[in-house]
C-alpha cells in the first residue's frame, strides 16, 4: 500500500521511517511500555534502527502492517500542506513536533486487522494515543479495506484498555493464554471495533446474533 499521511487537530499520523529512531530508542526505555507491550527488553539501539528502518516500511510495502509515527503538529510553521477536515490524509509533508506515540493496524485476516499502539510516558495524560487510535481505525475501514478492527492486551494493562474503550472498542471478553510475554503465555482482554461504531458504512452486511 503506498505510505499516507493522516492528521487530527493536534496530531500528524505518518509512516514511520529511519528518522524516528532516535524518538523510538528514547521512547521504548520507558519500563511500562518494556512490560506491557511485544517491544524487545532490554531496548537497545539496534532494535530502534531495525524497526524504524526496516520492520515497519516492509509492513506498508507488502501490506501487511502500517505502522504511523504519531507526532505533534507544529502550527508555528508556515508553508503547511493543505489538509482534509478531521482525520483526514494530507497530500504532503507537514511540519512535524515531538514524537508522542506509535500505532500500527496490523492485518490478521479476510478484512480483519489489529490495533496496536503505545505512548511515550511524558506525552501521557493528554489525550493524544486516544486521537491518534481513532484517526488510525478510520483510515483502516475507509482506505485499508478492514471491517473489523480488534485489540488484544495482556490482562492488567488498564492503561491501554481505557484508550480502547474512549476510541470506541467494545470489550468482548478475555482469551486464556493467548499472549506470550517474557517467555510465558499470559490471558489477553480482547475488543472490537466496527465501522458502524465510527458511523462509517461497511461493505458487507452485518447480521448481529440474537442469542
Amino acid at each position: 500500500m503506498d505510505p499516507v499521511i493522516l492528521s487530527t487537530e493536534r496530531l500528524l499520523l505518518r509512516p514511520v521511517g529511519p528518522q524516528d529512531a532516535d524518538g523510538a530508542y528514547a521512547a521504548c526505555q520507558d519500563p511500562d511500555i518494556q512490560r506491557w507491550t511485544t517491544v524487545p527488553s532490554p531496548y537497545l539501539r539496534e532494535h530502534a534502527e531495525a524497526f524504524t528502518g526496516t520492520f515497519a516500511p516492509n509492513g506498508w510495502r507488502d501490506d501487511s502492517e502500517f505502522t504511523f509515527a504519531v507526532r505533534l503538529r507544529d502550527t508555528s510553521a508556515t508553508g503547511e500542506a493543505d489538509e482534509a477536515t478531521g482525520t483526514g490524509a494530507t497530500e504532503g509533508l507537514a511540519a512535524e513536533g515531538a514524537l508522542v506515540a506509535m500505532v500500527g493496524v496490523m492485518r490478521r485476516g479476510e478484512n480483519v486487522a489489529e490495533l496496536g499502539f503505545w505512548a511515550a510516558k511524558e506525552h501521557r495524560g493528554r489525550g493524544y494515543m486516544t486521537e491518534a487510535a481513532v484517526a488510525a481505525a478510520r483510515w483502516a475501514f475507509e482506505s485499508a479495506g478492514v471491517e473489523r478492527l480488534e485489540w488484544r492486551a495482556e490482562v492488567g494493562n488498564a492503561a491501554s484498555r481505557a484508550v480502547a474503550e474512549k476510541a470506541g472498542f467494545t470489550m468482548e471478553g478475555t482469551l486464556r493464554a493467548a499472549l506470550v510475554h517474557g517467555g510465558t503465555r499470559r490471558d489477553s482482554w480482547v475488543g472490537g471495533l466496527l465501522p458502524s461504531d465510527l458511523g462509517l458504512p461497511t461493505t458487507r452486511a452485518y447480521l448481529p446474533s440474537r442469542g
